[in-house]
Parts: structure tokens; sequence; C-alpha cells
């Protein structure tokens, strides 16, 4: 208290209540010591590569809960500008950001988890890339997904349809702007006109042939990373069809590109990602598709899914961090006579939290490190993402009208929370890219195969919610099949609810995969708690008293689940 005013209502017996130091958040902690799900996923993806990896986990926690989360803080309330025109009326579009911006990101780049000369170094090691890949991401994404936005937008789509496609000279060049890994902060995806981001009937960019390059001429009303170097543009091709393309800042030449930026958008959220309104005018772009008109989009969507694990994963880190400051919180603040933590009620809500992070934990790192599942990226980003703005909302409401102030940490986790269901296709469009995936591909029968899988792995301690979970995979099979029966335009307006129900047993089937692995390793029993407590509440059925009547694992079993979500 030695740096404030002590008022006279601080001083004696009351002091102690408005002691600052009492109400510590996630940030300045270590988020990998205080995350045991993390350990746990960590040891299972990472097998005998652990041992190496974990002390570099360890400072990757500190990083992360320390200096990355305070300058995310400082970039949220100094967002980036635009330079529009230098003292001569030249166009720059030159996009400045904030300090705290720079040291934030040259810290990650410098303990980058992403870039190739980490990737051998882990791979030499035992330990499984990927897995840290994700861990860095995940680690990421709870102190700022607008960073993680800005690292990560659209690197690896740029990547890897300029070396299928571009010419060798431009290849060299985007070598050159990735050579630190995909999430160098270079890219940006450039699709979102005036007319929508998902009707692409609509788009009116349009793309000329001017020798082994092309000219792209048009408006991205929303263009995320703005301040890139590398951009993949949806255009027009002249026979209709559309294409991608590359777009980079400056000219074969080495002039400056077309490319020019209107204004940044006043966002509600996400401050720490430039985002524009971009004008292309006669831009050098190039074809990024092989023979035959707009042959590169269908590589392009199959790169979008690899987008929408990422905003999944964007969902899950805001929910993670909700989670953590809704305990802190509950921890410290007292409430008739008593924390809040020690109360029944609040004990439910931070349970059902820990549950539901916990699910969609499971789901996208399966996302990233399971099998490649046509369903899994829309089904995923469908629960995570939406789960990122209810958890960051729940956390506000566990502070109260602290949680609504902007000097606490949740009101900003709720801003930066709500792009993601918007961010590579809303709830609607996913459901229609399921459609897709079942009518064209067949993609529902090896989702199956997969939840099936799962579900073989389940410990045989606990054979009732495996029954409980074995029955609705059967279920969800005659649901595909129902609904492959229906009226086009009702078999629409369902895809909903049943993309609902694949999530739920997705979700639990995972769960019960981790706990027969966390008991056959470690001989804990946690993660069947886990899900159980799903399943009920997703899966069982509630009865005529919804489920009043059924036993309490939530309360009788807290400090359980707790202890295995956050230790602090």
């Amino acid at each position: 208290m030695g740096r404030y005013l002590i008022e006279p209502f601080d001083r004696g017996d009351r002091s102690d209540r408005y002691a600052t130091e009492r109400y510590q958040g996630a940030a300045g902690r270590n988020w990998w010591r205080c995350d045991p799900t993390l350990r746990l996923l960590m040891r299972r993806h990472l097998g005998a590569g652990y041992a190496w990896a974990e002390p570099r986990l360890d400072r990757l926690g500190g990083l992360m809960g320390g200096l990355v989360a305070e300058c995310a803080e400082e970039t949220d309330r100094n967002p980036p500008r635009l330079e529009k025109y230098d003292k001569w009326g030249r166009d720059l579009s030159q996009v400045v950001m904030p300090p705290s911006f720079h040291t934030a990101r040259q810290a990650l780049m410098e303990d980058n988890f992403t870039s190739p000369s980490f990737a051998g170094e882990a791979q030499a090691n035992g330990a499984d890339p990927a897995a840290l890949a994700a861990a860095w991401t995940y680690l990421l994404d709870q102190a700022d997904i607008g960073m993680g936005c800005a690292l990560g937008t659209g690197g690896d789509m740029v990547v890897s349809l300029a070396e299928k496609h571009a010419p060798e000279d431009v290849r060299d060049r985007v070598r050159e702007i990735f050579a630190n890994g995909f999430y160098s902060g270079e890219a940006a995806q450039m699709f979102t006109e005036r007319t929508g981001g998902s009707d692409l009937a609509a788009l009116e960019t349009e793309a000329a042939p001017d020798g082994d390059a092309w000219r792209v001429t048009g408006f991205k009303w929303f263009a995320s990373n703005a301040n890139g170097s590398a951009f993949v543009v949806l255009a027009r091709l002249p026979e209709g069809a559309v294409a991608p393309f590359l777009v980079l800042w400056e000219r074969r030449d080495g002039s400056r590109n077309g490319v020019r930026i209107r204004r940044l958008k006043d966002k509600l959220g996400t401050r720490s990602v430039a985002s524009a309104e971009v004008e292309f005018a006669d831009a050098e772009a190039f074809l990024l598709a092989g023979e035959g008109s707009g042959s590169g989009l269908g590589t392009m969507m199959k790169l979008t899914n690899g987008s929408r694990l990422g905003v999944a994963m964007m969902g899950l880190g805001v929910a993670r961090r909700a989670l953590v400051e809704a305990i802190c919180y509950a921890r410290a603040r007292e409430a008739f006579g008593r924390p809040l933590i020690e109360q029944p009620l609040m004990r439910r809500k931070l349970a059902e939290l820990i549950v539901e992070v916990e699910a969609a934990q499971a789901m996208v790192f399966d996302g990233h490190l399971g099998p490649r599942l046509r369903l899994a990226p829309a089904l995923i980003k469908l629960r995570a993402a939406r789960l990122g703005v209810t958890a960051a909302s729940d956390a506000i409401e566990v502070h109260g009208g602290n949680g609504y102030i902007e000097q606490w940490p949740v009101a900003r986790l709720l801003r930066d929370a709500q792009v993601n269901p918007i961010w590579e296709g809303g709830d609607h469009i996913l459901c229609l890219d399921v459609r897709r995936a079942m009518l064209r591909e067949n993609a529902h029968e090896p989702f199956l195969d997969r939840l099936t899988a799962a579900l073989d792995q389940a410990p045989a301690d606990d054979p009732v919610t495996a029954h409980v979970v074995r029955g609705r995979i059967d279920d969800l099979r005659k649901a595909v099949t129902a609904w492959s029966s229906l009226d086009p335009a009702v078999a629409e307006a369902r895809l909903y609810p049943l993309a609902q129900l694949m999530a739920d047993v997705y979700a639990a089937a995972l769960l019960l995969e981790q706990a027969g692995w966390e008991r056959r390793e470690l001989g804990s029993g946690r993660k069947a708690l886990v899900a159980r407590l799903y399943a009920a509440a997703h899966l069982a059925d509630p009865g005529p008293l919804r489920g009043i009547d059924r036993p309490a694992d939530d309360l009788e079993h807290f400090d359980d689940l707790l202890a295995g979500a956050v230790t602090l």
C-alpha cells in the first residue's frame, strides 16, 4: 500500500479488503506451471522428448504470463495507427505499431516454437515439433489473440501456395519473408469485401493477365494484419471464376506495389492486429493456381481449415485465460463472510467452466495433433470459438462490477473473444461446410470411426460413462441418416443441432480417450471425472427433474477438479 494514498476507510481491519496484491490475476504468473492440463497433454504427446522440452516450456510459460501479457494490455490501450501520406502528400499507407507490440513480437520470435530451427532441434531430441508449436500458440492466445493473428494470419497458406504455383524468383522472395517460420507476422488473407466474406459469387475484385504475372484491382473491406508483406487475395479471373493470388508489398523490381490502405478499422477488440480497408490498384500479383480457372480455390479452402483450427485455438486460449482469472478472483474475493470459491453456487459455475474448457482443449489439440479429419476443423471452431465468448462473459460475472471495468483483465477478454466466431466463417458457414463435407466426401464415416477408436481407449473402471457415449455415437449415426432424408430447406435448418451433437460426442469421446491414457500412465482418475461431468451435462437424459436429482459430483470432487485445472 506504500505508494497509494491511505484513505480513512482503508485503515485498520478494513485495509486488507483493498490490498491490491490479493487480487493478482493470471498476469505475472508462469502459465506453464499453473496449467496441469497442458502438462498432461505434453506428457502424452511428447513421450520421451518431454524431459528435453519441459524447461523450454517452463521458460515459455514465464514469458507469456509475464512480458507478453503485460505488453498486450499496453498495446490494447495504444493500438496501431496509420500514416497515410508523407510530407509531400505521397501515399505511404504505413501502419505504425506501438513499441509494446514490437517488444512482445521480438521476445516471441526469440523464443519461437514454430520456427524451422526450433522444430529441427525438437525433432533431434525426440520431441514432436507440432505438439510444441500447439503449446506455444495455446499460451500466446491466452495473452493476446490479436498478436496470435498478427503473427499467424495465413503464413502457411502463403508459403504452401507460393511453393506450388509462384514463379521461381517470387518463391525465393517468399522464402526470405518467412525464413523464421509461418508465425513471422508477414502474411495476411484478404478475402472479405463490402458484399461480405462468404458469398464468393458477389466478389468484385478483378485480375487481368500481364505476362507471367497478373494485375489485381479491387477493394477489400476487412483485412487483418494489413502491415504484412505478403497477401493472399481472392480475385475474379476474366472468365468469371474466383482464384487466389499472391500480392507482395513490393513489386519484383523493388518498387512499391499498387497496395493502398484506406483506413484502419476501429475495432471492438484484438487491437494488437492492424485490420484495415485495403485497395489494390493494378497491383502486381501471381496466380496461386494450376492450369484451369480457379483450380487453386480447393487447395486454398483446405488451408483455410488450418486457419480455422488456429482460430479455435484462439477461442480456447481466451477460455483458459478466463477460467484462470475467474478462479484467481474467486479465491481472493470475500462475500457473506467467506471467499467466493467456498460457496456452492460459485463452485458449480467454476466446475462447469473447468469441464467445458478441458473438453474444448481436447478437441482443439486433437485437431492440431490427431488424425486429419475433414469434419474436425469446422466442428472444433464451432465449439471453441463460442466457448471463448461465454467463458469470458462468465469471468466478468464472477468479478461482478469490477469485471466490467477496463482496469481489470477480463473486459478485454470479452472484447477480443467476440471476433473468433466471425473469423474464418461464422457458425452458419461452418455448418454449411459440415454439409458439404458429408455430401461430397462422406466425411462423417471417418469421423464416426475416430469417435469409436477414441472410446476404445476409455478407462475400464468407468463403464457407465463409456456406455453413455457409445450410445450417443450410435444415435449420431442415426441422426446423420435421418438428416439426409429431410427436405433440403429443413435439412439446412437442422444443420446447427446436428453439428452441435457431433461436437458434443466428439468432445466426450476424446475426454474418455485422455482419461484412459491418464489412468494407464499416471494412475489418476481425474480426467475420467471430467469426462463423466461432461457426458452428464451434454449427453445424458436429464429426466423430468432436469438433472436436479443427479449426484453432485461437481461439488463433492470440486477440489480434485480445481487442483487438476489450475495450480496457483
